[in-house]
């Protein structure tokens, strides 16, 4: 039902998605649910929206969907997308809804969307629940993402249901309170342009273009602005996770957002001993998105893109596809020089070599022949250099590292900083703390057998600060022992 009462935890809603013509969404409210019990509101989060998170904390009610809040205009957008390279015409938000719009407190437009809520009309005989499980990881993932300094969508709360879904077996259900930037997709636009909607697809680009880059208001050509802005903000976020050494498992076009925001945390992972066809997803079984394809595939994404956009970027077809062309081929130049800038960071470089890129490519391919962690090996380079645990012991042969090593010092060596200067610009990207998998499954294990929560707080109080030494947790800063290694994990569809 909708609340005509005050609106308590204060949501001013400005809906301007909403405001775009009906074949963009459906609109429905959230199913409600038997007995929500709240597990975790994001207070920081909360407060930058400009709500009382104490209001919010006790309103599971809204946070469950059983009660739409006031000024709310619950809808379920409509995409289509390309899921491991199949394009499916119509997708859809098949269990998540957006409330709405809010202004944050910096004057930022965020969406609220409840996933987990209920079917919608793109559920395709799904329930449209949420178990769980891939609530806690979205929760995790999303906020230590955001730590890590990461564009991400975030968390805003969790609650549980009362009720139980069907999946492999029976699980606890919830639902997630998500906040994005926007939740406008690559498959947004793949929605209309495979159906000629060629007006459908000008409203969209003035949409996003006045949300995401209001910059581009005023160029001679939006959509080839838009192209190539959109191009610049991927290639970033991807070189940025392949940093942190984050697997996202489902690349699909229905999960790149317009915004430049990591979106769907289902199948996602952290690598631990490097390798760069590592894959988790259980449902990626020729490793399509496997670590090393991400840089690729995020370039194939854009491709896909720019096919939507070609009508609008100029009436002579050829001319179009040229001007679409040289942003899809320049893809690969954007991403590898986010990538190499990050890696030089990473390695406490602050001026650009020639020989860089060998450096780094030496480095890596001793870690995966040795099979060194990725997280640790860059953390301790920062903390050889203060006289602290070196990377050499988490290598099979150290003598690997230490070759490498020579190069390394002298590279610095060439740039005259203090090993304290560089040992603290390291420390300030190379994290401590990631979300090992295993720790993940611990945490959700707990809360689902059990009801116990307590690993989970303790698993977001230790990600929530991933750059700082913390003695007392430092068994989380270690890859899973043996027998504990999570090697697979599951789309929570």
């Amino acid at each position: 039902m909708t609340d005509t009462a005050e609106n308590a935890p204060g949501f001013r809603f400005d809906n301007s998605y909403a405001r775009l013509p009906e074949r963009f969404h459906a609109r429905l409210d959230p199913t409600p649910v038997s007995t929500p019990g709240l597990i975790r509101v994001n207070h920081a989060l909360a407060i930058e929206l400009g709500l009382d998170a104490d209001a919010l904390a006790a309103s599971s009610d809204i946070l469950a969907g059983n009660r739409v809040p006031q000024g709310a205009e619950p809808l379920a957008q409509a995409y289509a997308g390309h899921q491991f390279g199949n394009f499916v015409p119509q997708l859809g938000d098949g269990r998540a809804i957006l409330l709405g719009e809010v202004i944050d407190r910096e004057g930022r437009r965020r969406d609220i969307q409840l996933k987990g809520s209920g079917p919608t009309p793109f559920s395709r005989n799904g329930d449209g629940r949420a178990a769980l499980g891939p609530v806690l990881r979205e929760f995790i993932v999303s906020e230590a993402m955001h730590a890590l300094g990461i564009p991400t969508t975030r968390a805003l709360a969790a609650v549980t249901t009362g009720e139980f879904v069907r999946r492999d077996r029976m699980l606890p259900g919830a639902v997630l309170t998500r906040v994005a930037a926007s939740h406008i997709r690559v498959g947004t636009f793949q929605y209309f342009a495979v159906r000629g909607d060629l007006e459908a697809l000008r409203l969209l680009v003035d949409h996003v273009i006045a949300r995401h880059y209001p910059d581009l208001a005023d160029v001679e050509n939006p959509a080839l602005a838009l192209l190539g802005a959109v191009a610049e903000r991927q290639a970033s976020l991807v070189a940025r996770w392949m940093h942190v050494g984050f697997i996202h498992g489902v690349m699909n076009t229905d999960n790149v957002t317009v915004s430049g925001e990591t979106i769907d945390f289902g199948p996602c992972a952290f690598m631990e001993a490097f390798n760069v066809n590592t894959v988790f997803s259980s449902i990626d079984e020729q490793g399509r998105y496997a670590f090393g394809n991400q840089g690729g595939i995020a370039n194939w994404n854009i491709a896909r893109f720019a096919e939507t956009l070609l009508p609008l970027i100029d009436d002579d077809a050829d001319k179009a596809i040229a001007a679409a062309t040289g942003v899809v081929q320049d893809f690969g130049a954007r991403f590898r020089d986010h990538w190499l800038g990050g890696m030089r960071a990473k390695l406490g470089l602050a001026t650009a070599e020639d020989g860089d890129l060998a450096l780094v490519q030496a480095l890596l391919a001793a870690m995966q022949q040795n099979g060194a962690d990725y997280t640790l090996t860059f953390r301790r380079l920062a903390s050889l250099l203060g006289g602290g645990d070196v990377p050499r012991d988490l290598f099979i042969d150290p003598t690997a590292f230490d070759a490498w090593a020579e190069g390394w010092h002298a590279r610095l060596d060439r740039e005259g900083r203090t090993p304290a200067e560089v040992a603290a610009a390291m420390g300030a990207v190379n994290p401590a703390f990631i979300p090992r998998n295993h720790r993940v499954e611990q945490a959700i294990v707990a809360a689902e057998r059990g009801g116990d929560f307590t690993p989970f707080e303790r698993l977001m109080a230790i990600l929530a600060r991933p750059f700082d030494d913390q003695p007392d947790a430092a068994d989380f800063a270690e890859p899973a022992p043996p027998g504990e290694e999570v090697r697979q994990t599951f789309c929570g569809t």
